[in-house]
């Protein structure tokens, strides 16, 4: 055996923080578990347990940021509907990048794309009595999970793992019939399984959320970050797929954090369709005397919980979308890196023994980028993490993110030097040769 950290070791560390299960753990328990291993054993520990940006923020975000600072907008409470250099940008950004025409009124800020998926389960939720839940498309995002139960809605969830192509119709199609679904919510690019929904699948979304007036709620924070395509050339194809070519019933949630690396300063948009914008619910009017659905979403929500976005990071989100929108900064080059390193440790998993869970888009395999995900035989998802914590390989189960396939989530964005792929490879052959022997 080979193992850097023993199950007493383990044990003591899950004890310590009331932990009954490994693969119950969240991301960042998982990273805090993988921290103090990593402390009291003295080994350097491979962290692909977290969606940490691995890249240098936008310079041109920090240089806008910083002189906004400077003419005084630390003073000043913000504007709640955003700066219109902001939403002026991020109207055109969608343009640019998506090919979807929508007016700069319905761009606005939010602290980040998890203040905008929590506003977005409030406002939801409040549109029609009787549409109480939320569905989620399996695998995801589990803080977005989080966030229903915390507001008590009610939700569902299924793991499209069995329901790709045309088979998503009538699994759709089963939930939104009930008449209670008031919102869809995915991601494309997938966290945690980094799929990408295909045109055939976002028209079956789309035309359906209009058949049963379901809300999408489309998480775009891995936007073109599906490195098959040439995506990131402003207003020229391909653009980013999206939903919103196939209904008027959609928010898009766009976040700094990973397209261009400025996480610490929680700045994202909501994008909610100029049609969805102007609707006017009677259950919206009792609630918040708002009966529009975009002012009672900016001044009903989003007030209640920040009372507006961060003045400076709005004007660096507005530098950054204005870059890519002039073609000065080429967001999607800067961040192919990770398909580099996924393409690069993929391999490695596969050279020992290891198969690709969520494999297929279609016919094709799916891109290297941000995250893949990995399976082992005779593991289940919790046991492979388990298993692999012990060769100082941090990771979280699939489990935690939905999904109903045994594996584990791999995340590449930490993998900074050219000695930790020496060390993962290293710690891999570790890993196989010792259970070749045990299997």
């Amino acid at each position: 055996m080979k193992q850097l950290i023993d199950n007493v070791a383990l044990a003591s560390v899950l004890e310590q923080m009331g932990i009954a299960e490994i693969s119950q753990a969240t991301i960042r328990q998982s990273g805090e578990i993988a921290r103090t291993l990593e402390k009291n054993a003295g080994v350097e520990f491979l962290h692909l347990e977290m969606g940490i940006p691995g890249l240098p923020p936008s310079q041109v975000g920090v240089e806008a940021e910083c002189e906004a600072l400077r003419s005084g907008v630390a003073s000043i409470y913000p504007n709640m509907m955003g700066v219109p250099e902001l939403k002026n940008e991020a109207s055109r950004f969608l343009k640019a990048f998506l090919d979807i025409d929508l007016a700069p009124r319905g761009c606005i800020p939010t602290v980040g794309s998890m203040q905008g998926s929590f506003s977005s389960f409030v406002l939801c939720s409040h549109i029609d009595p009787a549409k109480d839940t939320v569905l989620f498309i399996d695998p995801g995002f589990p803080v977005q999970r989080n966030q229903v139960n915390i507001l008590g809605i009610r939700s569902e969830s299924f793991d499209i793992y069995e329901y790709r192509g045309e088979k998503l119709a009538a699994k759709l199609e089963s939930y939104f019939a009930s008449g209670r679904i008031s919102a869809l919510i995915y991601s494309s690019p997938n966290n945690p399984a980094w799929f990408n929904l295909t045109e055939q699948e976002l028209r079956i979304i789309g035309e359906l959320a209009t058949r049963y007036d379901v809300i999408v709620i489309e998480d775009l924070a891995y936007m073109c970050m599906d490195f098959r395509k040439p995506l990131g050339k402003p207003f020229e194809a391909p653009f980013q797929p999206t939903v919103a070519k196939y209904t008027d019933n959609y928010i898009i949630m766009m976040s700094a954090s990973k397209m261009f690396s400025y996480a610490g300063q929680r700045i994202a948009i909501l994008a909610v369709s100029d049609r969805l914008y102007s609707r006017e619910y009677p259950a919206l009017q009792n609630r918040y005397h708002i009966a529009r659905l975009g002012d009672a979403l900016v001044l009903g929500v989003l007030y209640a919980v920040s009372s507006g976005t961060s003045h400076s990071a709005q004007y660096a989100l507005a530098a950054m979308f204005k870059a890519a929108n002039d073609g000065a900064l080429d967001f999607v080059a800067a961040t192919s890196e990770y398909a580099r390193r996924a393409a690069l440790t993929k391999k490695m998993f596969l050279d020992n023994g290891f198969h690709i869970v969520y494999s297929k888009d279609g016919d094709e395999d799916v891109s290297d980028g941000f995250f893949y995900t990995v399976g082992y035989r005779g593991l289940t998802g919790g046991e492979l993490m388990g298993e692999l914590i012990r060769y100082g390989i941090a990771t979280i189960a699939l489990s935690t993110t939905g999904s109903r396939q045994d594996g584990v989530r791999i995340c590449v964005s930490q993998l900074n030097r050219p000695e930790q792929f020496d060390l993962l490879e290293e710690r891999l052959r570790l890993f196989a040769a010792d259970h070749h022997l045990t299997s």
